[in-house]
């Protein structure tokens, strides 16, 4: 029996990390890097995906009075194609990406920014469940 929960375990599929940094820029104002590094031959879709197809990243901040989000997270240049799976073209991240937004810091002090990120991870065999991950980031 213990082998066999063994196995079940092993079956859990984890194919995306995350990671996560603050950069001090002038003016009161910090660069949040959020990294998903991928393993091989997984993606995970950009935040543009259309409605219709897969469930794209979708990155939320958590309201505090310590600072202000400017704009929207900035994503690199996705890879775009057709994929039958979806009947529609998809834009997804091999490897790595990092997402950035950048913030207003509303005092000069530390604070912690916390919010989610929501993503799913495919292969070219299956998709897995649309996963939600909660992070912190420190900016000292």
């Amino acid at each position: 029996m213990l082998a066999f929960a063994w196995a079940a375990c092993a079956q859990i599929l984890k194919p995306v990390t995350w990671s996560y940094a603050a950069k001090r820029l002038p003016g009161n104002q910090a660069m949040l890097l959020l990294r998903a590094t991928i393993d091989e031959g997984w993606h995970i879709y950009s935040q543009t995906v259309a409605n219709g197809g897969p469930v794209k990243t979708t990155i939320q901040f958590n309201a505090a009075k310590t600072y202000t989000v400017i704009g929207k997270p900035i994503e690199p240049k996705p890879i775009t194609e057709y994929e039958k799976d979806f009947d529609m073209k998809v834009s997804y991240f091999e490897k790595q990406v990092i997402f950035q937004q950048k913030i207003k810091l509303n005092d000069a002090g530390a604070t912690t920014i916390k919010g989610s990120i929501e993503f799913m991870a495919c292969n070219n065999k299956q998709c897995l469940p649309p996963e939600t991950v909660e992070f912190s980031i420190q900016v000292n």
